[in-house]
């Protein structure tokens, strides 16, 4: 019978994906544009590459996650190192500040076709397990934390809101502002852009240096 999955495995099994896939010389994906498409054969290898030594649960479009396992929570994401960013559902404002509620297994590809072979290599660049702690948005977490070391209150916290254009009424603000000041949030180091979807944008993740961040765990 094959193992449990834990996050530790996870990180470590990303780790040799990277390396494994970074070797390959892959026809199939040779003159593909489509981020989703490139994306898509990079989500459903990997887990392909944990079921092969693990008992891990797969999500689908219900659960909402790529592996949603209490004990792992994790959603892959997969993007190319020219525009390291993706998206995924709002469901509430509050998440822009406490996070999304769920870990990121970050993926940043450099796609390079060659005309020679009609193959593609995927050189992953970088690698990252974020934890769901740190999934918040930088510079809004950022400027609340400010905001509580120079006591600011309610009033100040939702001022803010409507600075940043958090999404939300006024209602909304001042329960969050209220939640905010029994319970501060950690820093967050997404980039996360308001739209009908969150936009999220990984290139502080990139640039982070190894072992830098609690919760973040650069891989490559």
């Amino acid at each position: 019978m094959k193992p449990i999955l834990t996050i530790s495995d996870l990180i470590a099994k990303a780790e040799e994906f990277c390396k494994l896939e970074s070797q390959k010389q892959n026809s199939s994906l040779f003159g593909i544009t489509d981020g989703k498409a490139v994306g898509t054969y990079v989500e459903h290898s990997f887990q392909q590459f944990l079921q092969d030594s693990f008992t891990i649960e797969i999500g689908n479009s219900a659960k909402g996650i790529d592996l949603p396992s209490e004990s792992i929570n994790t959603d892959i994401k997969v993007t190319s190192i020219k525009q390291p960013q993706s998206s995924c559902p709002f469901k509430s404002p509050r998440e822009k500040i406490y996070g999304l509620g769920y870990n990121l297994l970050l993926f940043v590809y450099d796609k390079k076709d060659n005309p020679s072979t009609q193959t593609t290599t995927l050189d992953f660049v970088s690698c990252a397990f974020i934890d769901k702690t740190r999934t918040g948005d930088y510079q809004t977490t950022r400027g609340i934390r400010q905001i509580l070391e120079n006591d600011g209150n309610v009033d100040d916290l939702i001022a803010y809101f409507y600075d940043r254009a958090l999404p939300g009424d006024e209602i909304i603000y001042q329960g969050l502002a209220e939640e905010i000041l029994s319970n501060p949030p950690v820093q967050g180091y997404l980039t996360i852009s308001n739209a009908l979807q969150w936009r999220l944008q990984y290139k502080r993740i990139v640039d982070i240096p190894k072992n830098k961040v609690e919760g973040i765990v650069k891989i490559i």
